[in-house]
């Protein structure tokens, strides 16, 4: 069973205060949509849920059991999608995928890749260079690397964000095959995607 325990967190810049003495804990199975209007600080909830950002106060646990995981397991039990999160335009979808997952400390064969792509709906479009990608086709890339990595803990920001009808569907789809063995954290003002989660956090208010 893994966990994500927020404590008393709080992030501001300089005056501005984003959100201040949030408190929760997730474990496997849970799920959290963070909600609010735009600016109102959700990216950043994100970001320094993952890290990414230093809080101004509190502290954030990424567990399994009681054993607080380190950085190496956090990078690999961790997956985050999101429009703003770049891919390399110059390497094919498949060496794009190869790349995070190595350097995330995975292993990935070309079955896995084939059998992913064509989830997302990208197949025989792995050896095309992602340069050539939609901004729809790159979020579908997002996703195929998410389920390649079989994530303990799900981060999703703006996760609908460039995708058309079909595209969205494919994301529930993926929600709900992740969710079970999975913390699930959305970041949206999308009613049908924060309705995924089972609770919500807003911010904002």
């Amino acid at each position: 069973m893994f966990r994500l325990t927020a404590k008393d967190l709080a992030k501001r810049f300089g005056a501005r205060k984003l959100f201040s003495a949030l408190n929760f804990e997730l474990t496997t199975g849970d799920s959290l949509a963070v909600i609010g209007p735009n600016g109102s600080g959700k990216s950043t909830l994100i970001l320094t849920l993952l890290g990414l950002q230093r809080p101004t106060k509190g502290s954030v646990t990424f567990a399994e059991g009681d054993t607080e995981l380190d950085d190496a397991a956090r990078r690999r039990l961790v997956s985050f999608v999101s429009p703003y999160l770049n891919l390399y335009d110059q390497l094919t979808a498949e060496e794009n995928l190869k790349f995070f997952i190595t350097v995330s400390g995975g292993h990935v064969t070309g079955k896995q890749i084939n059998a992913v792509l064509q989830q997302v709906g990208l197949e025989r479009r792995g050896v095309d260079p992602v340069a050539e990608f939609s901004s729809g086709m790159k979020q579908r890339l997002k996703y195929a690397l998410a389920l390649l990595s079989n994530p303990a803990y799900l981060f999703l920001d703006e996760p609908t964000s460039n995708l058309d009808r079909e595209g969205k569907k494919i994301v529930v789809q993926l929600v709900e095959q992740l969710r079970a063995d999975s913390i699930l954290i959305i970041a949206t003002n999308e009613e049908e995607e924060y309705q995924l989660a089972t609770a919500q956090c807003r911010l904002g208010q």
